[in-house]
């Protein structure tokens, strides 16, 4: 008998990061403050695992207000327009030699969707000191963030571009296990249901 167990985020121990050359001699480091998912696996098989992530841009932090500002606008995220990104999985492969997985879904960021391949690390599952199991992941990935009509840039004196189009990903998730469903009783509930009608 397989159970469907749901997965909530910890947003305490979490966080939705990224990082983007600045200047071509440094980076520039920001994150998002409010998110939220919807994570389903069987059992506590990540390999299977649906998952559907929110997050809002206008919650975006990089340490300048002013510069936040400006990402919140049109040139970026246009948040008035478009007040949330999300990230559909579609399938996530078997771990490999050292754990980790293939994370393949799409990301729809300003109305624009496109697929995109991320790196998942299992930290492992673990019960916190109040009982709750808890699992742990570091997802890493790269975007163009042209591709999702994040466009703005300016040209230096010397050559090339004040902010990389290279987006490097660098999320730390806690998942809190939320309680398990019967798929067994569910699916002979809805045949019930159907059978009745």
């Amino acid at each position: 008998m397989k159970n469907e167990t749901k997965w909530s985020i910890d947003p305490s121990h979490s966080e939705f990061a990224f990082r983007v050359r600045h200047l071509m001699i440094a980076h520039l480091r920001g994150s998002f403050k409010k998110f939220d998912a919807s994570i389903y696996t069987v059992d506590s098989d990540f390999s299977t695992a649906e998952i559907d992530i929110w997050i809002d841009p206008a919650s975006i932090t990089t340490g300048d207000f002013a510069r936040d500002e400006h990402l919140k606008g049109p040139d970026f995220f246009d948040v008035k327009t478009h007040r949330q990104i999300i990230f559909t999985s579609s399938s996530i492969g078997k771990p490999d030699a050292t754990g980790n997985h293939e994370l393949w879904g799409e990301l729809t960021i300003k109305g624009i969707t496109r697929n995109l391949k991320l790196n998942v690390t299992f930290g492992g599952i673990m019960k916190d000191p109040w009982g709750k199991e808890k699992a742990g992941f570091l997802i890493t990935g790269n975007l163009n963030r042209s591709d999702w009509g994040l466009n703005w840039n300016a040209t230096l004196e010397a050559g090339g571009l004040l902010v990389s189009e290279d987006v490097q990903i660098i999320c730390e998730v806690e998942l809190v296990n939320a309680g398990k469903k019967d798929l067994v009783m569910e699916l002979d509930t809805k045949a019930s249901q159907d059978g009745a009608m």
